[in-house]
């Protein structure tokens, strides 16, 4: 029977990517309410909502108290979010693919964060996944609609399809390889960095509903 002992562990580059993932999307998305005219505060409150919003609804369905209640450090690293949106507006805010870039970092680093912390409360594979996938997007979900936009995942973009291949990748090469769990992880928050990458460059989307013409639908 197979060892999967080493892919439970919360390690210390979990715990990075965390942190640096906080980071990512907390500036994406301060950068998107600065954009708006939001004043500090509200670009503060955007900001941590997105960093914190998909891993609260992570800890929220696995039963166990969210994360930023037991520590600071996610207010504090948001407020350094904000002091740096803050210096580097005009490079931040004007530039047009930094809220894709810091966005695209978030959101890999934290499908890590949310399959390792599901498998060290005993959860399976699949639902590791999906709180991967949670983790990773829904920051941006909550972001997207706090400031009127459609959110990210009901767009054509590669975004929660993102998250589910760097989770599957997480689950196969944790499985399957020798390799050292912080490989699997870097290769899996990797992954999902790349599809969205490549997905924007290349203009892949995934398909779409023709909408129906009113009145054209049965009773």
């Amino acid at each position: 029977m197979m060892n999967f002992d080493h892919i439970v562990d919360v390690n210390s580059f979990v715990d990075w990517c965390d942190y640096l993932g906080t980071l990512a999307f907390a500036i994406s998305g301060i950068r998107l309410a600065a954009a708006k005219g939001f004043d500090w505060f509200g670009a503060y409150v955007v900001g941590f909502v997105t960093a914190v919003g998909g891993g609260t609804i992570r800890d929220i369905l696995l039963d166990i108290k969210p994360f930023w209640l037991i520590q600071p450090s996610y207010l504090i690293i948001t407020g350094l979010a904000l002091v740096f949106t803050i210096v580097f507006r005009r490079q931040v805010v004007r530039l047009n693919h930094s809220l894709f870039f810091f966005d695209a970092i978030g959101l890999g680093l934290f499908v890590v964060v949310g399959v390792a912390k599901s498998y060290a409360v005993g959860y399976p594979w699949w639902v590791a996944i999906i709180m991967g996938t949670i983790t990773g997007s829904f920051g941006g979900l909550i972001r997207d609609i706090l400031i009127n936009d459609t959110p990210l995942i009901f767009r054509t973009d590669f975004y929660a399809s993102a998250c589910i291949l760097g989770g599957t990748i997480y689950v196969l090469l944790g499985y399957y390889t020798r390799i050292s769990i912080e490989w699997v992880q870097f290769f899996s928050a990797l992954s999902v960095f790349v599809l969205r990458v490549l997905a924007v460059a290349l203009h892949i989307q995934l398909p779409t509903f023709t909408p129906t013409e009113k009145g054209s639908q049965g009773s």
